[in-house]
């Protein structure tokens, strides 16, 4: 192995202290000591790597650094196979309850050598660009913008028995729509789907006053503890159910509201009708009476009368 570019200066001045012509006996032999020193300490550099293939990391350190690695590529691949129609949720919270932990070990590991070259050190802060805190931001950031935490149980180990219900109630409603259309292609007219709405107008019905429910539930704190939007899943799935039930078959579900409300509005219209009517009929007409205004006679008649008496 030929000697490192740091290393050579070391070695060739004490081999000139050695080999100078005007260098004495006892001169030469302290340089020759310094040149077995640096041939020595030149050994054990080289034995360890150095400098190129410095080893950064402590084992156990690497292998939690390879560990989130793993873990990083999993959740990412699971968020992006589920991404349309969102199933991220139901179907990535073990690989992120994963990666939390991973972090977790990672923040919390202490390395052999000192407090001060921990793993955590190390790995996290050691750096600008500090990529696995970056990446354990952008996965907590995604997975708070679903609200996963609300299809969840509060330790997250499962979906909650709502989202359990809901889920199986949209998946009816898919098979009523699927099993009653009979092959017929999406884009016939409206008219064709009146088999669908009679037929899955309950299922449909359930789905809606359910997600309803959830809604209500949700604002007031439901079984995950969160008070925000439902979960990213459970929205998907209801807007996909009402844009087939609305717009590609035309259905509608009456409302049940609507008597109710179309009694009292005719009611308000017609009051004041009523009202003119009754007093119409029973008020008492006035009799107006014409009183004639005698008139002042005319100058020229004034005239005529006073000559005829003249």
């Amino acid at each position: 192995m030929a000697p490192r570019p740091c290393l050579l200066l070391p070695l060739l001045l004490a081999l000139a202290l050695a080999l100078g012509p005007a260098a004495g006996k006892a001169r030469r032999l302290l340089a020759l000591e310094a040149l077995g020193e640096a041939e020595e300490l030149a050994e054990e550099l080289w034995g360890a790597g150095l400098p190129g293939d410095l080893p950064e990391l402590e084992p156990e350190c690497r292998r939690l650094l390879a560990a989130f690695a793993e873990g990083s590529a999993a959740l990412t691949g699971c968020l992006g196979r589920r991404a349309r129609p969102v199933r991220l949720c139901q179907a990535c919270h073990r690989h992120y309850r994963r990666l939390l932990a991973q972090y977790g070990s990672i923040a919390r590991a202490v390395g052999n050598s000192s407090e001060s070259h921990n793993c955590a050190k190390s790995i996290l802060t050691s750096d600008r660009l500090q990529i696995v805190v970056t990446l354990s931001e952008f996965f907590n950031e995604t997975w708070d913008a679903a609200n996963c935490a609300n299809c969840l149980k509060n330790d997250s180990e499962g979906l909650s028995d709502s989202t359990v219900e809901f889920l199986d109630l949209f998946n009816k409603s898919l098979t009523c729509f699927e099993h009653n259309l009979q092959g017929q292609t999406i884009y016939l007219s409206p008219n064709n789907y009146t088999e669908v709405c009679k037929n899955c107008n309950e299922t449909y019905k359930m789905l809606n006053d359910l997600y309803n429910n959830l809604q209500r539930m949700n604002r007031q704190g439901g079984e995950s503890g969160h008070s925000a939007h439902l979960c990213i899943d459970v929205e998907d799935a209801m807007n996909i159910t009402r844009k087939l039930w609305s717009r590609t078959f035309n259905c509608s579900v009456p409302c049940s509201d609507t008597v109710p409300v179309i009694a009292v509005s005719s009611f308000i219209l017609f009051l004041p009708i009523v009202f003119y009517l009754s007093s119409f009929l029973h008020s008492k007409q006035k009799k107006r009476i014409l009183i004639l205004p005698k008139r002042i006679q005319s100058n020229a008649s004034l005239v005529n009368i006073q000559e005829k008496y003249s």
